[in-house]
């Protein structure tokens, strides 16, 4: 188990002596609170409060974070209360404390349907009450799947299911992409053994046969980039984790040969403008393949993940993939939303390394809000929020653009329909056509990622086609087309 100063060293930029203390405090609150109680492993049962605080304090988020985090389970299996942890810490880390609380007691697993899609809008809701409240439940969950292994094989492949169904989404959505690949990961060694078994074993033999080369071709990449004087802050290989890797098996008929990205050579380098000219300067020393240059600095995915990928014939020929991004990007790739998540009430979020303005952050955010009006569109009803879910949160989202170069983030499979709804009501509502990179489209035309939407009105239309209701995506956009219907029937 860490010492108070081995879980303070984990952070990179040390806490003030203040946040050190109120830190300390609730350390040894937690562990006298939890003595003498063991974790099913045999261990203490106070290591898994620290192992959670640990991955937080990587993800850089503030004092108070921390606090709740090693304070999490006080209330529910110790002697003590929430009004103890809010007389000794404050109203603050109560709430926080009292949403993990709450969002722990919602059982999933082996739930009725009915019962596990209330009880999944309940913990969204409360997701949408405090986002830290979700990111210590995604750190509490990731120590307690390193654990899995102490309990039954139906209780293991329970909890995998539910990691994957749930925990694993919402980790990709705050783009928390280092404990979504561990949490991904650690559910498929459970819930397919005999497929984690053959994907470790293949990973490993690919890797083994890579090395040399990935190696190599680091080797004479560094040397390059000190020639034009660009300074290097790091540059390592990167594996692909073991179910990224399995995904790409099944992609590919199970040929490991024709997974190019199996390992990657990361660089990070100072700026932006560093990262174009090593992009540059990788093309001089090695041929690119052709269509497998991705620039996710101008076009970052929907959870802001920002890098530079390319895919080159390396030494001897040999296919590898160079990541090429700033420590900011590499930084927010691993832990997202954590990276840049300025919270008022948590002025410890100010010291952070890296960070966004808050526009941009909010507009990251608008997901979250929408969680509550889906609520109040859809009455309540279990069916129409897991809909609501299935589409606008499991999805993967993407990017479109109007005329003008304004970005509209809509799920995956989503219609000029739902792209008009989204820019505004009336929009929709007198929708009658729409360009897509200035070609015409029917309406039931799926959006890709980085098309140009042009919508065509018609101002006398005065309301919706019913038929939109086949093929609308978004619950915002059908929602308001039937809102529209109802209002143009009751006129007649």
């Amino acid at each position: 188990m860490l010492s108070l100063k081995e879980l303070l060293a984990v952070r990179q930029k040390p806490y003030d002596e203040k946040r050190v203390a109120f830190i300390s405090k609730a350390y040894y609150f937690a562990q006298k609170a939890h003595e003498g109680q063991k974790r099913m492993t045999g261990e203490p049962y106070f290591v898994h409060p620290v192992e959670t605080a640990k991955t937080l304090i990587k993800m850089g988020l503030g004092s108070n974070s921390i606090v709740a985090a090693l304070l999490h389970d006080v209330p529910e299996d110790t002697d003590l209360t929430l009004e103890d942890v809010k007389k000794e810490f404050g109203k603050e880390v109560a709430f926080i404390v009292e949403g993990i609380t709450k969002v722990g007691q919602i059982r999933l697993r082996g739930a009725t349907d009915e019962i596990y899609l209330e009880n999944l809008r309940k913990m969204f809701l409360a997701m949408a009450a405090d986002i830290r409240v979700v990111l210590i439940k995604i750190a509490d969950r990731l120590d307690n799947m390193k654990t899995l292994q102490v309990h039954s094989r139906v209780k293991q492949i329970s909890i995998a299911n539910e990691t994957m169904e749930v925990f694993v989404p919402i980790a990709n959505r705050l783009g928390v992409g280092e404990i979504k690949n561990q949490l991904e990961d650690l559910a498929f060694k459970y819930l397919k053994p005999v497929e984690y078994k053959d994907t470790v074993r293949r990973s490993e033999e690919a890797l083994n046969v890579r090395a040399k080369y990935t190696k190599r071709a680091i080797k004479e990449l560094q040397k390059a980039l000190k020639q034009e004087k660009i300074e290097i802050l790091n540059i390592v290989g990167r594996a692909k984790h073991y179910y990224r890797f399995y995904q790409k098996l099944l992609k590919h008929e199970m040929q490991v040969a024709e997974i190019y990205d199996l390992s990657a050579i990361r660089i990070i380098v100072p700026t932006v403008e560093d990262c174009y000219r090593v992009l540059g300067i990788v093309h001089q020393q090695y041929n690119p393949m052709i269509g497998r240059i991705k620039d996710y600095i101008s076009l970052p995915k929907p959870n802001g993940y920002k890098s530079l990928h390319t895919t080159i014939f390396g030494p001897e020929g040999k296919i590898l993939e160079v990541q090429i991004r700033t420590r900011e990007m590499d930084y927010e790739a691993e832990y997202g939303i954590a990276a840049h998540w300025v919270y008022s009430g948590d002025r410890s979020f100010k010291d952070m390394l890296f960070r966004r303005k808050k526009e941009e952050l909010n507009k990251q955010l608008d997901w979250v809000k929408q969680l509550r009006s889906w609520h109040e569109e859809t009455g309540g009803l279990s069916d129409d929020f897991w809909g609501s879910l299935k589409i606008d949160f499991f999805k993967n989202h993407i990017f479109a653009f109007t005329p003008l170069g304004d970005v509209i983030d809509l799920p995956e499979g989503a219609t000029p329909v739902d792209f008009a709804y989204a820019i505004h009501t009336e929009m929709g509502d007198t929708l009658s056509g729409a360009k897509i990179n200035q070609r015409i489209v029917s309406l039931d035309y799926a959006i890709r990622n980085g098309d140009v939407v042009e919508l065509i009105t018609e101002k006398k239309k005065k309301a919706p086609n019913e038929d939109w209701l086949k093929f609308a995506k978004t619950t915002h956009a059908r929602s308001k087309i039937k809102q529209a219907l109802r209002k143009n029937r009751s006129n007649f």
